[in-house]
C-alpha cells in the first residue's frame, strides 16, 4: 500500500513508503526524474518505531530521514551515515507527536527544516510546526492549522513550491489538485485559495 514518496535533490533516487510493510524503499533512476528507469536498490523497516507509515522526507543532504506514522501519530527521525543511501548505517533518533493531528497523512518541510507541515486526513487541514533547530524534531512545537475542508473532504497529498509561496493539496473526494497562494512564505495563516 504505497502512500508516500520523495526524490533526492538531483532526481537520481526515489523513496517510497507504505502502510502495510512499514518500510522505506529506495530506487535508483538511470535518468534523473524518469521513473521508467527506476530500479529497486534497498529498503529499511520503520515498523519498530511506528507502524502505518504514511510519508517519508529527508533533509537537504539526505543525512536525516523523517517518516510519518499514523499508529502513534508521530514523525520519527533517523540519521544516515551516507546521504540518501539506505544501505549505509541508518540510526533511529526519536519520534515526536504531531498533535493536534488526528490522522497523519502527509509530511513536508521548508528548505532549512525550521518549519514542518502535517496534513490531517480526517480534519482536512494542514498543521504547521516550528523547529527551533532545523530538522531536529525534538525542537518542534505546534503553531497553527489551516483548513482545506471547503475544497477537499478527504485530503491525502501536500506539497509546497521551493520558495513557500504556493501550497498544493490533493485528495480522494474531488480528485483534484488544489492551489493556494501564501503571501508570507511557509506561513499557512496567509494562505488563500486560488
Amino acid at each position: 500500500r504505497p502512500n508516500g514518496f520523495t526524490f533526492n535533490n538531483d532526481g537520481t533516487k526515489m523513496f517510497v513508503t507504505g502502510h502495510m510493510d512499514d518500510e522505506v524503499n529506495e530506487y535508483k533512476l538511470g535518468t534523473a526524474f524518469d521513473i521508467s528507469t527506476a530500479e529497486f536498490e534497498d529498503n529499511f523497516s520503520t515498523k519498530t518505531e511506528d507502524s502505518q507509515s504514511r510519508d517519508v522526507k529527508f533533509n537537504q543532504d539526505g543525512t536525516k530521514m523523517f517518516v510519518l506514522g499514523q499508529f502513534n501519530i508521530a514523525v520519527c527521525e533517523y540519521t544516515l551515515s551516507t546521504g540518501f543511501d539506505l544501505s549505509s548505517t541508518v540510526t533511529f533518533i526519536d519520534c515526536k507527536s504531531v498533535s493536534p493531528v488526528g490522522f497523519a497523512e502527509e509530511l513536508a518541510f521548508n528548505p532549512d527544516g525550521t518549519k514542518m507541515f502535517v496534513l490531517d486526513n480526517t480534519g482536512n487541514d494542514v498543521n504547521e510546526f516550528k523547529l527551533t533547530t532545523g530538522f531536529d524534531i525534538s525542537t518542534a512545537s505546534y503553531v497553527q492549522t489551516f483548513s482545506v475542508s471547503s475544497q477537499e473532504g478527504t485530503a491525502t497529498g501536500l506539497a509546497f513550491t521551493y520558495d513557500g509561496t504556493k501550497m498544493f493539496v490533493t485528495g480522494w473526494s474531488n480528485d483534484t489538485v488544489i492551489e493556494y497562494k501564501l503571501s508570507t512564505a511557509f506561513d499557512i495563516s496567509t494562505a488563500t485559495f486560488i
